[in-house]
């Protein structure tokens, strides 16, 4: 049987949705959700790598909505562990009565990470997992400074900006962060060897001096699904322990099987002293984690009864069913192997924009890429006229001029690349 494709019923956005943007722009907060005359449309249902909103129309997912649904919106298998984990437990006590299935979780994350990776403190979202990183990095070197990268998005809670590398989320709140030492990223086809990008990221590091750890993506995904140079990882995993600085690798967008491995540090072997996961691995349901070396991790001390670090969330019954069904559906399908035979394909196929005039350049890997464009402009409208004919797409570069592509791992063939001819109809 055939996926669904696109079908547009009604105008977009609809009637309804216009209708329901006037009442959430009258009670929700400024500055969450962009609100004009041609977007956004409101979601009433999703499954697989279609999207249904409120006025009937069917649309192509492009975006796995935050890179969350790799396994596909509502796939069956962790619809109904999320159900019966629900009828049974759910909610538990976090930090002081645990639950059967938080240990279950722990268990299979050990089958799924290299075995140095042996010690995780859950949490909710991807921020949370990466304050938990810092906060570890600082009791293990006892130091409170950390490097990251120019371009680089870690979240939006303190911690987590602070480390950013996008000055137009840091700048309003400027005056409380403090100052990371920020790296230029060394990107792959930059013209910069790798060679030159390890030394002068040495370099950086000896002369900074008080760093803890250095916090880095694979790939940087809010930026535009950048990749580093070719042993870039390698050369930096060698730097640190060099220095004595800890190596914290972001893969809350890139982990689970997005960029056509479990994770995209295997690509080239780097084992990081703590690796901070989330988005996919709860399939829509907010968990996320920080996994690190037990030599890292005991930093933390035992718990005498009050944790430094807890939330009342922490390891919720739902998330930890949500996450092992997840994990058992990657598996079950194969959706790492599928993601980069699928991504060869799409590679081809987005090669042909290159010929557009507007299109600057083309990059990624597996399922996970973006289409950059000359000026900032292109992009939003493109975004907005693919919906309109039916695909939802992400704006995304630290200037807003790429489109990010990064659809659930299941999506057919058929969907992928009749969602990519929608974009390029779409194009100015």
């Amino acid at each position: 049987m055939s996926e669904p494709l696109e079908q547009i019923v009604t105008a977009v956005p609809g009637k309804r949705s216009l209708e329901l943007a006037q009442s959430l722009s009258r009670h929700e907060s400024r500055n969450v959700t962009y609100l004009a005359d041609d977007f956004p449309i409101f979601w009433e249902s999703a499954r697989g790598a279609t999207v249904t909103d409120v006025d009937g129309n069917r649309y192509i997912d492009c975006t796995a909505a935050f890179g969350v649904a790799n396994v596909g919106h509502a796939n069956p298998h962790v619809t109904q562990a999320v159900a019966e984990q629900a009828e049974r437990l759910v909610h538990g006590m976090g930090d002081v009565h645990p639950t059967e299935i938080r240990v279950r979780l722990f268990e299979r994350l050990a089958e799924i990470l290299p075995r140095e990776l042996s010690r995780a403190f859950l949490a909710t979202t991807g921020s949370e997992a990466v304050e938990v990183a810092l906060k570890t990095a600082m009791l293990a070197t006892g130091r409170s400074r950390f490097a990251s990268f120019h371009g680089a998005y870690h979240g939006l809670s303190f911690g987590a900006l602070a480390v950013g590398g996008i000055d137009r989320f840091r700048r309003a709140f400027a005056a409380a962060l403090s100052e990371p030492l920020l790296l230029e990223f060394p990107r792959d086809g930059s013209g910069i060897s790798l060679e030159q990008a390890a030394q002068r990221t040495h370099d950086a590091l000896e002369h900074a001096g008080d760093i803890a750890a250095v916090i880095v993506e694979p790939v940087q995904g809010r930026a535009g699904c950048f990749r580093p140079i070719v042993g870039y990882l390698t050369a930096l995993r060698r730097i640190c322990d060099d220095l004595g600085i800890l190596l914290i690798l972001d893969e809350i967008y890139t982990g689970f099987g997005r960029t056509g491995r479990w994770f995209a540090f295997e690509r080239e072997g780097v084992i990081p002293d703590v690796l901070c996961i989330g988005k996919a691995l709860g399939s829509g349901f907010p968990i996320s984690a920080a996994v690190g070396t037990a030599a890292v991790m005991d930093a933390w001390p035992r718990s005498t009864g009050e944790a430094l670090h807890t939330s009342t969330y922490l390891g919720n019954p739902i998330g930890c069913a949500a996450a092992l069904a997840t994990i058992a559906e990657m598996r079950r399908l194969d959706l790492p192997q599928r993601a980069a035979r699928l991504g060869n394909e799409l590679a081809t196929r987005l090669r042909r924009l290159r010929a557009h005039q507007r299109v600057a350049d083309v990059r990624g890997c597996g399922l996970f890429w973006a289409v950059q464009f000359r000026g900032t402009s292109v992009a939003g409208v493109a975004v907005k006229s693919a919906l309109a004919r039916g695909a939802i797409f992400l704006q995304s570069g630290v200037t807003g001029d790429s489109i990010t592509i990064a659809p659930p791992l299941t999506i057919g063939r058929e969907q992928l690349l009749r969602a990519v001819d929608i974009l390029e109809e779409s194009l100015p």
